[in-house]
């Protein structure tokens, strides 16, 4: 059933996806301070890393809106407060948000979106649900690494410091980078390196 794009649920879910995608950012820009103050680097930088891809996004569903540019959008919607105390919570806050938005809310959106025509939005929704699983994964697998105590501590782990790029292998991650100095938090388990070499 051919809709006109004003008069669309897809353009209000475009604008509802805009703005979750933009909170997202902000709640994971805070992720990343939390995780900075209690000396998680690495932590910080999947925080930040994914708030990057949310902020694309958000800017990929703005562009979709370009042709309804200057008219104010009026949308409801209910968006998750996550002001969890301990990282590993977060983390899972996280992952459940990114589930939601993976399983639930873009499948909808890309459903009605096909359904009344605009198949350049659907695809976005459809594209941008796969990434979402993705990062829900990465939470996930963060959080149970630290809840197992695996994440700086494994048998024949491998960690690369972010800072320097320096890679560490043995049972646990140094107290401090034997290049740069810097301490174990820059470490990151080197299965979650976005850029690893060949192994």
């Amino acid at each position: 059933m051919a809709v006109h794009f004003e008069e669309s649920k897809t353009k209000d879910n475009l604008m509802r996806a805009f703005a979750g995608e933009s909170q997202a950012r902000n709640r994971y820009t805070l992720g990343a301070e939390k995780a900075r103050k209690m000396k998680m680097y690495s932590i910080a930088d999947i925080f930040e890393y994914t708030a990057e891809q949310e902020r694309a996004h958000a800017e990929r569903y703005y562009e979709l809106l370009k042709s309804l540019s200057g008219q104010t959008i009026f949308i409801d919607g209910g968006y998750p407060v996550d002001q969890q105390e301990s990282l590993t919570e977060l983390l899972r806050a996280a992952e459940h948000n990114e589930r939601e938005e993976a399983e639930d809310v873009y499948q909808e959106f890309s459903r009605v979106a096909k359904e009344e025509g605009f198949l350049e939005a659907a695809s976005a929704f459809s594209l941008i649900a796969e990434v979402e699983r993705s990062h829900q994964l990465r939470f996930a697998e963060v959080a149970e690494m630290l809840e197992k105590g695996h994440y700086f501590a494994e048998e024949n782990g491998k960690w690369i410091c972010t800072h320097c790029g320096y890679i560490f292998e043995g049972k646990q991650a140094p107290a401090s980078c034997p290049s740069c100095h810097h301490e174990q938090g820059y470490f990151l388990p080197y299965t979650l390196a976005p850029y690893k070499g060949q192994d």
